[in-house]
């Protein structure tokens, strides 16, 4: 800020008008000492970082891994939540995997460690919005692993989770916006595994006709990094192809017609192309 030093007038009697006299002398008030100087502000502290969580855990018994991002442990609340959860699933894994042990043992066969896999990726990161998404492996002793999908949007103003379709009027809405985008993208996405060769023939089998948007995890992402522009879907294994396919991701962008289906109070989040 700056300062400006104080003006001192000296307020002579001069009845008859003249000089002053030499003898004068400054009052007390005059001669007042300098005020002292301000002491500088202590420095900003520095800002608070939060780090990404890993816990890795692997024994005869099970495999069990857990992850999220470092933009997930800044939010308290979110990092208590998938707190939580990793607690109640490294439990659930533990209990299920001495249970499968123990018949093991009595019915004298083989016992192939259980596991259990999540982690967390970041999708998009905006100012008022953290969307995640994840690949849940699992394998409790069958022929293969398996794995499915979860994802949130977790709205950083209420400080709450939300699944994507929340934000959305109806799940049928939604569906109405997507699905000729959403099955053209499936199409190309199963010639790319299949062959050019492959066509769609609108049978029952969900091998080969559309599936419901809806059945599948949606998520949302964003292009622009202004506002969720796109919206994801997570196909897993079984649902849109064989196992040996894999899972199968199509993208849509938000469309006018998207944009009509979201509800009001979500609106400023979402951003049309």
């Amino acid at each position: 800020m700056r300062r400006f030093a104080p003006m001192i007038v000296l307020a002579l009697a001069a009845c008859s008008g003249g000089a002053p006299s030499p003898d004068a002398q400054p009052s007390a008030s005059a001669s007042a000492a300098p005020a002292p100087a301000v002491a500088p502000a202590p420095p900003a502290p520095p800002p608070v970082t939060a780090a990404a969580r890993k816990v890795s855990e692997a024994n005869d018994l099970y495999e069990f891994d857990y992850v999220y991002p470092a933009q997930a442990a800044a939010i308290p609340a979110l990092k208590a939540l998938l707190d939580k959860d990793l607690d109640e699933q490294k439990a659930s894994l533990i209990k299920d995997a001495k249970d499968a042990a123990k018949d093991s043992k009595a019915n004298d066969w083989p016992y192939h460690a259980y596991s259990f896999d999540m982690d967390w990726k970041v999708v998009a990161d905006l100012p008022g919005w953290l969307s995640l998404s994840t690949i849940i492996g699992t394998y409790t002793g069958g022929a293969h692993p398996n794995y499915v999908f979860d994802a949130m949007v977790w709205d950083k103003a209420a400080n709450r989770r939300l699944a994507a379709i929340d934000m959305f009027t109806s799940k049928a809405a939604l569906k109405a916006a997507v699905l000729k985008p959403f099955c053209a993208g499936l199409d190309r996405a199963r010639k790319l595994k299949r062959g050019d060769t492959w066509e769609s023939d609108g049978s029952i089998d969900d091998f080969t006709r559309c599936v419901d948007p809806m059945d599948q995890t949606v998520i949302l992402g964003s292009a622009g990094k202004k506002g969720f522009d796109r919206i994801g879907f997570l196909i897993a294994p079984y649902n849109a192809g064989p196992y040996a396919e894999g899972d199968y991701e199509v993208t849509v962008p938000v469309t006018p017609a998207v944009l009509a289906a979201v509800k009001p109070e979500y609106r400023g989040a979402f951003v049309g192309r």
